[in-house]
């Protein structure tokens, strides 16, 4: 008689081979690699030659205060809002997430997988932006680096969170995308995303400010500009983070 088989959690090398393969779906998906990062940079070049030289705050230009943390904010939108949900909804209806089920690998590995390649993404996006605005166009680092690294961490964790939100209630992946751009330009024009929030309704403008992108330029530019943080704002990312969490885990299905 055979001894029974015993299933192995999956290693670091399962990990590796996992990640690598999301990568890989990233980067065959051209729309998707390239908008986050261009869309964000073509913005930074059509606004710095003007606000560049105009100092606002604490030494720091309207090019820092205002540009960079929109652009940020554009890349971590993007990547969070559309793209992760997109590729979540097209495992679940491909069949994915249902065969991974009744495997070793836990279809919530695909998720993790799905996080840390699209973090790389924003990484390089992000990176790329200060890069150009830093050599191209004498931008200056932010006056409070560990707070903008932190503000941008919540910032991109409460875009995942949206993210996941739409990822749970999308039944297909053209949905997942379609769901997303919607929830991407209303929360990016109640946030700034089409010019400044003094030309919406003050209810609006209010609405804006404590929504995730509204709320996640405002931190990040209290950061570059040296000033204390409003605490609501980031009260407001943390309550879509944990909002979000909660949604997904509701509503999420794994077929």
């Amino acid at each position: 008689m055979s001894s029974p088989v015993i299933a192995r959690r999956p290693g670091l090398g399962s990990w590796l081979t996992l990640i690598r393969c999301e990568t890989k779906m990233v980067v065959r998906d051209t729309a998707g690699l390239v908008v986050p990062i261009g869309l964000p940079l073509l913005i930074l070049m059509m606004n710095s030659s003007a606000a560049g030289g105009e100092v606002v705050i604490n030494g720091r230009t309207a090019l820092d205060v205002y540009v960079l943390p929109m652009v940020i904010t554009i890349v971590m939108a993007t990547i969070g809002i559309i793209n992760m949900p997109s590729f979540l909804a097209y495992y679940r209806r491909s069949g994915i997430l249902r065969r991974l089920s009744v495997t070793p690998a836990s279809p919530a590995m695909v998720l993790i997988a799905q996080v840390v390649v699209s973090l790389l993404q924003t990484v390089i996006g992000i990176g790329a932006a200060f890069a150009v605005a830093l050599l191209v166009f004498d931008a200056n680092p932010p006056l409070r680096p560990a707070a903008t690294i932190g503000a941008a961490l919540l910032a991109m964790t409460a875009m995942y969170a949206l993210g996941m939100i739409v990822a749970a209630v999308a039944p297909t992946p053209n949905s997942a995308v379609a769901i997303g751009l919607v929830a991407f330009f209303a929360v990016g024009a109640l946030g700034g995303l089409f010019g400044g929030r003094d030309s919406l309704p003050d209810v609006l403008a209010r609405a804006g400010e404590w929504l995730p992108f509204g709320a996640s330029v405002e931190v990040l530019q209290s950061a570059w500009a040296g000033v204390p943080t409003e605490p609501l704002h980031l009260i407001s990312l943390t309550a879509t983070i944990v909002l979000g969490g909660l949604v997904a885990a509701v509503f999420f299905r794994w077929d």
